[in-house]
């Protein structure tokens, strides 16, 4: 199944609904984090429901917002949640990015980067697209260090890139943007029973919960464009 075919079947069954749930407990930290100005133009990679673009321009006062997503159901779904004509939403491919050279002031994603087939040229396309300045916020809960998110690969049909902190500042350096930050993002909505109550479906040991949500979380790059 192709990631098209895969994130369509989320979007038809109200799945993209829920991954905004799970993702906000983190994503609203690195929202928070970015240096957008009123007026500016961003675009979210692998936008799902769109969350992250509505909650820029309630916060933040962004001027255009472009969500791209591989799923064309994806696209539908979010542009159906949102009531902004200043919020678009395209159905693109992270390989060639439909953005011209230097017209981007920032790109954010979250949970979605590690779905591009050519991580690599994907940082490349980021790099052309954004102004002198611009950044590039990239969250991601599935990577080497979170030992939790490794068996993820085995319930999803689409390749998926597991890079350490090391390699993702190497990737962006190579791609030509300056690492600005990174940090692990720890999600402290998730209530962590205690000890007595495990194991439990999901973990054997508060240990391995403990670890995934508040050691690690969700890990964030952060690339300047020179």
């Amino acid at each position: 199944m192709s990631a098209r075919e895969e994130f369509d079947d989320w979007a038809e069954s109200g799945r993209d609904r829920g991954m905004e749930d799970r993702h906000w407990h983190t994503a609203k930290h690195a929202l928070a984090a970015m240096a957008v100005e009123p007026g500016d133009t961003v675009v979210d990679l692998g936008t799902g429901s769109g969350y992250a673009l509505r909650a820029l321009r309630e916060t933040a006062d962004i001027g255009r917002g472009y969500g791209l997503d591989g799923a064309p159901q994806m696209a539908r779904n979010a542009a159906d949640y949102t009531d902004d004509d200043n919020l678009g939403f395209l159905v693109g491919d992270f390989d060639a990015l439909p953005f011209v050279d230097d017209s981007v002031d920032h790109v954010f994603s979250m949970e979605a980067f590690y779905y591009a087939s050519d991580p690599d040229h994907t940082l490349e396309e980021i790099r052309r697209m954004l102004r002198p300045g611009g950044t590039f916020f990239c969250a991601v809960n599935y990577y080497e260090e979170n030992e939790a998110s490794h068996v993820w690969q085995e319930n999803i049909s689409i390749p998926m890139t597991r890079w350490d902190r090391s390699e993702y500042r190497e990737a962006f350096r190579d791609a030509g943007l300056h690492v600005a930050a990174q940090e692990t993002i720890a999600d402290r909505d998730i209530d962590i029973p205690p000890a007595e109550t495990f194991p439990t479906d999901d973990w054997e040991t508060r240990e391995a919960m403990v670890d995934r949500y508040r050691t690690w979380g969700t890990l964030l790059t952060v690339g300047v464009a020179p």
